[in-house]
């Protein structure tokens, strides 16, 4: 019985330690099993999450690449030389000049092309600096993006689109000025493309962290892909890079001791937690910078426009110290680009931004505009009149850039927000006063009143109907006598232009500079030369001259549309002289050069008008070759204001004398004047002593009257 007593015990206990082992297995290979799970689950989200991170970065590498050529579009597209010039016949040597020549070696684009206005022929095209057929490398998809981009607007059309040698991104825009003055007609379009090169993939794997970035046709099911779509939404090629796959790495390397103890278990477990934590925080990092380079301009670190819009709405107004805006735009920074480079030019931005943002305690923030434009958002007690002069203060002294002297300028446009306006509004009141500020000229400032829109409507209406006058003839032609200085005969007249309207006359000092700005001028010039010459041919013994603007002279066409004029209304080229003032020497003096040279050889002849204000040289002189110099009414009429007056007269005259140019004085209004610039060698006098500008009726009749005497 006790042998059956002890078996039992025996039994039970060994049922007892095969029942606890059995429990400690089944423990030990449910904690064994939790602890995979777990081990399984965090190797598994280790990798989800790398691998979402690397989603997102191709996204924010796709969008950066697509940003930078936008914005370089943007910059070349809307810009007023690109416009006038390729709206010129040179528009193709302009365009290689600027961006097809650049392409060759340019980081930002590999090629350049410009459609015309009608949207179907090649101005320039140029890959990599030399000539390419644009449909040949993009198909007709080319086409339609061109047709998307031609209108003008503010931004370009960008997409991805098939190459015949790959993918390729392109960006493109109307050719347009930067402040459009009233409907453009239709535009030439610029398209930048940059193609997805090796080269191009390594940068953007080296700067978004996306190892063995490459493109592939068709998605790798064991890669990471991101599809690049065409502007019809296709797929035309993918992103594929290789997962990190932290997890499984860390996982491969604690294999070997997850058996060993539960503590290097807890460890592993630790250790992945804190890399978990550690990419979290490493994500949210990159989500804020990305959000901050949404708001930033990457060159000076300002707010761009689109964060400057957001801290506007975001700012609540207050009665006691309203917002104010304020647009400052660099007088002559086009000049340090161009005299020095761009990189000088980015240095100068960035000095430029450092200075804004510190100029005042009240300065809330500042942002860069785009180009040389920034503005500064103010709140505080600070007038509007103290903060604009420490802004100009800004620019009272030169810059210093690597032993550089840098000299610009500022122009201040100014509003303030009141009844919650919006800040799109105040953006446009702050430009408008902006756009006042240049105008008034260098160094200004503005603020924003209603009268500038008032003003601009006014403008509008005007240049309508300057369109209208010049079409229906209503700007009349009066004539100005010139007369010998010996004998004292009407040897010429010139033709001077007059507006009169039903509420009264008005002045060609406004009117004439409309027309320049609005581009009339061409319509404007032609007109009053056609007028000139059928009055003028009822005077055959008298010379006729015609004011002639630079916008004009600078035209192409100018010299075959005088020709044009001469051979139908069939007048003596020899009787007719063109007047143009200093300012066509200094802004496009070959294109200058070429006009008159053309008109001179059928044997018209050109006058220097209102010489001795401006600033042409002796060699200018010689190498226009000008039959006549005309002397500024300013040095006349000093004639009668102090002492050295015809001292000055006599060597501007003697200069011209010497330079075997006859000379004409204008603005006389007395006897004594017109007395000294006979002694000074003047041949010819113009000006009210000699006769007002005159009707083409009263000229007739005073020729009557002294033929008959």
């Amino acid at each position: 019985m006790s042998s059956n007593l002890a078996g039992r015990h025996v039994r039970t206990q060994t049922s007892s330690i095969v029942a606890t082992t059995v429990c400690f297995l089944v423990v030990a290979l449910v904690l064994t099993g939790l602890m995979a799970h777990v081990v399984v689950t965090i190797t598994r989200s280790a990798n989800e999450i790398d691998d979402a991170r690397a989603s997102r970065a191709a996204d924010a590498a796709i969008g950066a690449f697509v940003a930078r050529l936008s914005g370089t579009t943007t910059d070349n597209a809307i810009w007023d030389d690109a416009y006038r010039a390729t709206s010129s016949p040179t528009a193709a040597d302009w365009a290689y000049e600027n961006w097809g020549k650049t392409s060759a070696d340019y980081p930002l684009y590999d090629g350049a092309v410009v459609i015309g206005p009608d949207r179907s022929s090649v101005v320039s095209a140029y890959a990599k600096g030399k000539p390419f057929q644009p449909s040949a490398f993009f198909g007709q998809a080319f086409y339609r993006q061109i047709n998307a981009a031609a209108d003008p607007a503010k931004a370009p059309v960008v997409n991805f689109i098939k190459t015949e040698s790959g993918i390729a991104l392109i960006a493109s825009q109307a050719i347009q000025p930067f402040e459009a003055a009233g409907e453009l007609p239709k535009l030439s379009t610029l398209s930048f493309y940059k193609e997805f090169t090796s080269e191009v993939l390594d940068a953007l794997s080296n700067e978004h962290e996306l190892e063995g970035l490459h493109l592939e046709a068709t998605p790798k099911p064991e890669f990471l892909n991101t599809p690049i779509k065409d502007m019809k939404g296709a797929v035309i090629g993918y992103l594929v890079w290789p997962s990190k796959a932290p997890g499984s790495t860390v996982f491969r390397q604690v294999t070997p001791y997850l058996a060993a103890s539960v503590a290097i278990l807890s460890l592993f477990l630790v250790g992945v937690l804190l890399v978990g934590a550690s990419e979290a925080r490493r994500l949210r990092q990159l989500a804020q910078a990305a959000l901050f380079e949404a708001g930033h301009d990457n060159l000076s670190g300002l707010l761009n426009r689109h964060g400057l819009l957001g801290l506007l709405d975001d700012i609540e107004d207050s009665d006691a110290a309203p917002l104010r805006l304020y647009l400052v735009d660099l007088d002559g920074f086009k000049a340090v680009n161009d005299a020095w480079g761009h990189a000088v030019g980015d240095d100068l931005i960035r000095m430029v931004s450092k200075a804004l943002m510190a100029c005042h305690p009240e300065i809330l923030a500042a942002a860069r505009l785009g180009g040389d434009e920034f503005a500064l958002v103010h709140v505080g007690s600070a007038t509007c009149e103290d903060m604009e002069r420490t802004i100009l203060a800004l620019f009272a002294e030169p810059f210093k850039i690597d032993g550089r002297t840098i000299e610009v300028g500022a122009s201040i446009g100014a509003a303030a927000r009141h009844g919650g306006v919006e800040p799109l509004e105040l953006l446009r009141r702050a430009d408008m006063a902006l756009y006042r500020a240049k105008a008034n000229g260098r160094g200004q400032a503005v603020e924003y009143d209603p009268e500038l829109d008032q003003e601009r409507q006014r403008v509008a209406e005007l240049e309508g109907r300057l369109k209208g006058a010049i079409k229906s003839g209503a700007i009349e032609a009066v004539f100005q006598p010139l007369v010998s200085a010996t004998s004292g005969a009407v040897t010429g007249l010139e033709a001077l232009a007059r507006w009169r309207t039903p509420t009264g006359n008005i002045s060609p000092e406004i009117f004439i500079p409309l027309a320049e700005r609005c581009g009339l001028i061409d319509a404007l010039g032609v007109h009053m030369l056609r007028t000139s010459i059928e009055h003028a041919k009822n005077w055959p013994d008298l010379a006729l001259s015609v004011n002639v603007s630079p916008v004009q002279l600078c035209n192409p066409e100018f010299a075959a549309e005088v020709i044009s004029v001469l051979q139908e209304l069939d007048f003596n080229p020899k009787r007719l002289t063109l007047e143009i003032t200093e300012g066509v020497l200094m802004t496009n003096p070959d294109q200058a050069r070429r006009s008159i040279d053309q008109l001179k050889r059928v044997g018209i002849k050109f006058a220097l008008d209102d010489f001795g204000c401006g600033y042409a040289s002796i060699g200018a002189l010689r190498q226009f070759g000008f039959d006549r110099m005309k002397i500024d009414r300013s040095l006349v009429s000093a004639l009668d204001e102090g002492a050295n007056g015809a001292d000055v007269l006599r060597a501007t005259i003697s200069l011209a004398i010497a330079l075997q140019i006859p000379v004409t004085a204008e603005g006389i209004e007395n006897s004594r004047q017109a007395a000294i610039l006979r002694e000074a060698g003047c041949d010819q006098l113009q000006g009210y002593l000699m006769g007002r500008p005159m009707s083409a009726h009263d000229i007739s009749s005073k020729l009557e009257e002294e033929s008959a005497a």
